[in-house]
């Protein structure tokens, strides 16, 4: 395995020390020479330690992004463009109507709710790796510094990320406390926990979720989410476009979500584009 040290400090948390064979760390911008193919790593903006990776052979470049997005974001590495001639982009939200608004002004819209229902708990369903330790940083840097609970899946990620010098601030286990603490405080789950029975100790809670998918008021609606956050951790639409603009790139292959959509719109434009319909990555629900 060839990845930066903070993936596979991560990969290594999650699925245990010996889940791969080898493991070989690469910083970004460090290049790393295997016959006649260069191998170097760039941030993706997507999580902490997500790296693009850029190919280079006789005089061509081709950047592979896996997940990415370019908005800011103070709990990751920031995306950096790298120019090539082929680009290889995720279209997770590869659709026009994927655009997402500032997370700061969604932010604002979870802590009015909060302030306006103090016999409430707000519950937020976030992703455990990258999406609960950023909804967690924006909720900070609104200066919300009050305790926020967390389901026991988040507690060693948020301990790593805090490690790496992201502060979150004052985080406490969801599991240790009665309901009656948890009454205009805000808990961090999975969202696969706000349908079971973990969610039960919670007093009358606003059901939120954090996710680029809650743009579809309908998939909201049909998750019983009272407060969708359209918050991402993958480039939306104009971020997508604006990319592959920017790196100069000839040739686009479009992979992991909506590929269609996505190639129409490079091939308007001149751009020799091609699907890549990959096994095994179906939409990401938890995003």
């Amino acid at each position: 395995m060839l990845a930066t040290p903070q993936t596979i400090a991560i990969m290594k948390q999650r699925y245990g020390a010996n889940c791969a064979g080898s493991f070989q760390e690469l910083d970004f911008g460090t290049p790393l020479v295997d016959g006649p193919v260069t191998i170097t790593l760039f941030p993706a903006g997507h999580i902490l330690g997500s790296a693009q990776v850029r190919l280079t052979y006789g005089g061509r470049v081709a950047v592979v992004t896996g997940d990415y997005k370019t908005h800011a974001d103070s709990t990751a590495q920031p995306f950096e463009l790298v120019p090539c001639d082929l680009f290889v982009t995720e279209a997770t939200f590869g659709l026009p109507v994927f655009q997402h608004p500032d997370p700061g002004q969604e932010i604002t819209r979870l802590l009015a709710s909060v302030a306006a229902q103090p016999e409430r708990c707000h519950v937020i369903g976030a992703y455990a790796l990258g999406k609960a330790q950023r909804v967690i940083k924006l909720i900070r840097e609104a200066g919300h510094d009050a305790p926020i609970f967390l389901h026991g899946a988040q507690e060693k990620l948020c301990a790593y990320y805090a490690s790496q010098g992201v502060d979150l601030g004052n985080l406490q286990k969801a599991l240790d406390r009665d309901k009656a603490s948890f009454p205009g405080h805000i808990v961090i789950a999975p969202p696969s926990a706000l349908r079971d029975r973990w969610s039960r100790r919670l007093p009358d809670p606003v059901v939120c979720q954090a996710s680029g998918w809650m743009t579809i008021k309908q998939r909201a609606k049909q998750s019983g989410v009272e407060l969708p956050l359209v918050i991402s951790d993958h480039a939306d639409w104009n971020e997508l476009t604006d990319t592959i603009t920017a790196t100069g790139a000839d040739t686009i292959w479009v992979t992991h979500g909506r590929e269609d959509a996505l190639v129409h719109w490079c091939r308007s434009r001149g751009l020799k584009a091609e699907p890549l319909y990959m096994q095994g990555r179906e939409e990401d629900a938890g995003e």
